[in-house]
């Protein structure tokens, strides 16, 4: 299986927005070191920018949200950014339900917070304003995590994947990977790994490399197929 079409080419920010959206913009000129069948959507400028994002979501209103060293924040279309809630938590991890309210996230207590470090699993259904905590508290930090809702798989960052069937309240042990992005969909689990991008088709256990696969850098699972981010902005989606 190969990753064939190009869908956007913007900065690597808002392609990551596109990518967790599953839009895109209007297309104009493509560059001329773009690849082949390239389209091309303009960038925006964020105010204030955005340091260290480690997880993108898009909650019910389509509103971008992202991970960050110090908090959720949200982004709109015209660039600004905005604090979402009042936690100010250090998010390794972050992945939402699509089309939904529910987020999953991971990472360190905030200078304000009380909770054991790391923060294990912990679920917001309100979009982030308030969250609570979900499992493995003050043991795993997620560095990379998904869900569609009932699967949550993540990447432990020491000893590789674990994954949750019933939401994230029990886990068990996966393949011995770094995931630098995993993503679910109906045709799998997803990862980017150190030999790029990979598939598992038995609740990532073992992952087989994607032959022809662009380099990615981020990925996102939605209901027409796989979407990524490359180095250099560029999102691509197979289905």
């Amino acid at each position: 299986m190969s990753v064939p079409r190009l869908s956007g080419a913007v900065s690597a920010l808002a392609a990551a927005a596109l990518l967790v959206a599953g839009c895109s913009s209007a297309e104009t000129s493509s560059a001329a070191t773009a690849p082949s069948g390239a389209l091309t959507a303009p960038s925006v400028t964020l105010a204030p920018a955005l340091d260290h994002v480690h997880g993108l979501a898009v909650d019910a209103a389509g509103t971008v949200l992202a991970g960050t060293h110090s908090g959720l924040l949200a982004v709109d279309p015209s660039g600004a950014t905005r604090k979402v809630g009042a936690s100010d938590d250090d998010l390794m991890g972050l992945a939402g339900v699509p089309g939904t309210d529910t987020l999953v996230t991971s990472g360190h207590p905030g200078r304000s917070s009380s909770a054991p470090n790391p923060l294990g699993l912990r679920r917001s259904d309100d979009g982030g304003q308030t969250w609570s905590d979900r499992s493995l508290l003050g043991e795993v930090d997620f560095h990379a995590l998904a869900t569609d809702g009932t699967m949550v798989v993540g990447f432990d960052g020491t000893e590789g994947i674990r994954i949750s069937t019933d939401g994230g309240t029990t886990w068990s042990a996966g393949a011995r990977v770094a995931a630098a992005s995993l993503a679910v969909t109906p045709a799998g689990i997803w990862a980017i790994t150190p030999a790029g991008l990979e598939r598992s088709t038995d609740l990532a256990r073992t992952f087989t490399p994607i032959t022809d696969a662009p380099a990615l850098l981020m990925l996102a699972g939605t209901g027409d197929g796989l979407w990524g981010v490359d180095a250099d902005g560029y999102a691509w989606r197979s289905r």
